[in-house]
């Protein structure tokens, strides 16, 4: 059975990747989907057989296809991905220490293509967290207690409503608003749609005009 279509197939791939190429992230609002899991590995949500193409596009397909996809390739009806809720879903709530294991771009790629724009949970394995922000997509690191309320709201609740805003630092949910932190200069690329090297180029007047003045 051939496998679904990823939602953000058809959305232009450069908004996730590229230099200055990407979607800004101000405030989104959308819905959330959990993933009430601890230690979820790079090579769960991208398994390494769909490494070896260096393009994002169709990477959120495979998201999780080891848990998404029974032995035929045919869609597991118990994984959230496949119930009506993630369709549409731009934040993923999952549990501590997201992302561990080995550095892979294309985990926040296949993230992205499938349509997160946020991921949600206690903690996140550092070069997943760099990874991610380099790519535009954000990772949210929350308090335990919190993090248990909103992990338990949104599993409960598939679908949640939820509103994301880069600029006040805040998650919204029915609940309430929750603040959250950030590297700043990540923030800055993350609202300006750009990577590190994006960044630099954008200023490039104002670095000519100081090297004029040395």
């Amino acid at each position: 059975m051939a496998r679904l279509r990823s939602p953000a197939s058809d959305r232009d791939q450069a908004s996730f990747g590229g230099a200055g190429a990407r979607t800004p992230i101000t405030r989104f609002d959308g819905a959330a989907v959990a993933l009430p899991l601890d230690n979820v590995d790079t090579d769960q949500i991208i398994p390494a057989r769909f490494l070896k193409t260096t393009s994002r596009a169709g990477l959120g397909a495979h998201l999780f296809a080891n848990w998404r996809y029974d032995a035929a390739g045919a869609p597991a009806p118990g994984f959230i991905l496949n119930q009506d809720a993630a369709h549409g879903a731009s934040v993923l709530v999952a549990g501590q220490n997201f992302g561990c294991g080995s550095s892979r771009e294309h985990a926040p790629w296949a993230l992205a293509d499938f349509g997160f724009r946020a991921v949600v949970a206690a903690s996140f394995a550092d070069i997943f967290r760099q990874n991610a922000l380099k790519n535009g997509l954000l990772p949210i690191a929350l308090p335990a207690r919190i993090h248990a309320a909103v992990l338990d709201r949104v599993r409960n609740h598939p679908g949640t409503p939820i509103a994301v805003d880069l600029v006040r630092q805040t998650i919204e949910v029915p609940e309430g608003q929750v603040p959250f932190t950030i590297d700043p200069f990540a923030r800055q690329c993350l609202l300006q749609g750009v990577d590190e090297i994006g960044y630099v180029l954008a200023q490039e007047g104002a670095i000519a005009a100081y090297e004029s003045r040395r």
